[in-house]
């Protein structure tokens, strides 16, 4: 039977004992390797996307993007380590971060390219063409048209990748690294099967906590005309008063 509920509430587990580090300490080291992969792929994957969907061209970069997820994680991680490791000189964690990260942001750059470009692919022709109409030039059609109205989309391809990249940064503890993985392996070498379950609750609550925090942000970061949030309008659209269907009376003297 598992006991994850007293290995959490166990109050030795959240403080550092002897250079074992405590599960705050854990949990900010995952949230460090998961936050540095997503910001690498964002930086990559975001103005591709852009380029992609606002051009049209290289629409085979998606398609190999989506491939590359049917990569087996733990086997490119080892494959990486060792043919990176031995080039990387000095102390520290570089040796094993570095092939960790690159796994890590593999992962995370088809959802965001994808829903980048697709978001910008999906803007009415109409409004780009009433866009042009007005003067703006392509790029300030892009980024002042397409963007507010794809980026619906665009985050919602950022929240996908932190989910998936959160709960797959637990194998940065394979390689030596931290994060909440130790649990996982460390309680499976022990068969201690109470902090292996609390580990796996740990990852859940922090990509909930994650998820909850950029939903708030795609909230307020949205334009009310794309995401709807009208006071008193319904659909997220704006109606012109329509006429009357038959003309007032005029009033008497």
């Amino acid at each position: 039977m598992s006991n994850a509920p007293t290995w959490l509430t166990d109050p030795a587990h959240w403080h550092d004992d002897l250079g074992t580090p405590g599960i705050p300490a854990q949990l900010a080291a995952h949230l460090e390797y998961s936050l540095i992969a997503v910001a690498i792929a964002a930086a990559l994957a975001v103005p591709l996307g852009l380029y992609i969907g606002h051009t049209g061209r290289a629409r085979t970069l998606v398609t190999v993007a989506n491939g590359v997820r049917a990569l087996p994680t733990f086997g490119l991680l080892i494959l990486l380590y060792v043919l990176i490791s031995p080039h990387i000189g000095g102390r520290g964690d570089a040796p094993y971060l570095v092939p960790t990260e690159i796994v890590l942001v593999l992962l995370a750059v088809p959802p965001v390219l994808g829903n980048t470009c697709a978001g910008i692919q999906n803007v009415d022709p109409a409004v780009r063409d009433a866009s042009s109409g007005v003067g703006m030039t392509g790029r300030q059609v892009l980024l002042r048209v397409e963007l507010p109205i794809a980026l619906p989309l665009v985050l919602s391809g950022l929240r996908s990748a932190v989910l998936q990249v959160v709960a797959t940064a637990t194998v940065a503890a394979y390689v030596g690294l931290g994060g909440i993985g130790r649990y996982l392996y460390d309680g499976l070498a022990a068969r201690d099967f109470g902090q292996m379950t609390g580990g796996a609750v740990l990852v859940a609550a922090l990509a909930l906590a994650l998820d909850g925090v950029l939903a708030l942000v795609q909230r307020y970061a949205v334009s009310p005309g794309v995401s709807g949030r009208f006071g008193g309008a319904r659909g997220g659209t704006v109606r012109a008063a329509e006429p009357a269907d038959t003309p007032a009376e005029p009033a008497l003297p």
